[in-house]
């Protein structure tokens, strides 16, 4: 398995925006599978919606020149919330996303983020990496990473 350690950030453009939905779309339905049709069209609307309006927030991954994922990271409260992070299936699991959240959690003080309670890797190595979880919903935790608790 080819390790990938170096990857480029660019900003997106409206030019990514079918991309970014389509990340977002995956990441979303692959964990919201029992959800009702009705509910499933609601999020579909809501991505593509908000997608468009949030276009200079987000960043490509590329590796190689090429995109592989994307990143959007928001301010929130006394830290930054990492609200998406997304890499294509064969770049997963080759160090892209830990060097990713490895210089967020180096550079910011606090990150929170949501995680699917059924995705049980994201959220294995989230704790791994410090995060604790602070609310829970029916179907997400919601984690926080200090690092005073280190």
């Amino acid at each position: 398995m080819k390790k990938f350690k170096v990857y480029e950030l660019e900003c997106a453009t409206k030019n990514d925006i079918e991309l970014l939905i389509s990340y977002k779309l995956a990441s979303i339905l692959d964990y919201a599978k029992d959800l009702p049709e009705e509910e499933k069209e609601k999020i579909i609307i809501y991505v593509q919606s908000t997608i468009p309006k949030q276009i200079n927030e987000y960043k490509i991954i590329l590796i190689n020149d090429k995109k592989v994922g994307c990143l959007l990271l928001e301010k929130y409260e006394d830290g930054v919330l990492l609200a998406e992070i997304y890499l294509d299936e064969n770049y997963r699991g080759k160090g892209i996303g830990t060097n990713i959240l490895n210089n967020i959690l180096n550079n910011n003080f606090k990150v929170y983020l949501w995680v699917y309670k059924e995705n049980i890797p994201a959220l294995n190595f989230y704790k791994k990496l410090g995060f604790i979880i602070k609310k829970t919903t029916e179907n997400r935790y919601f984690m926080q990473f200090d690092k005073s608790y280190k």
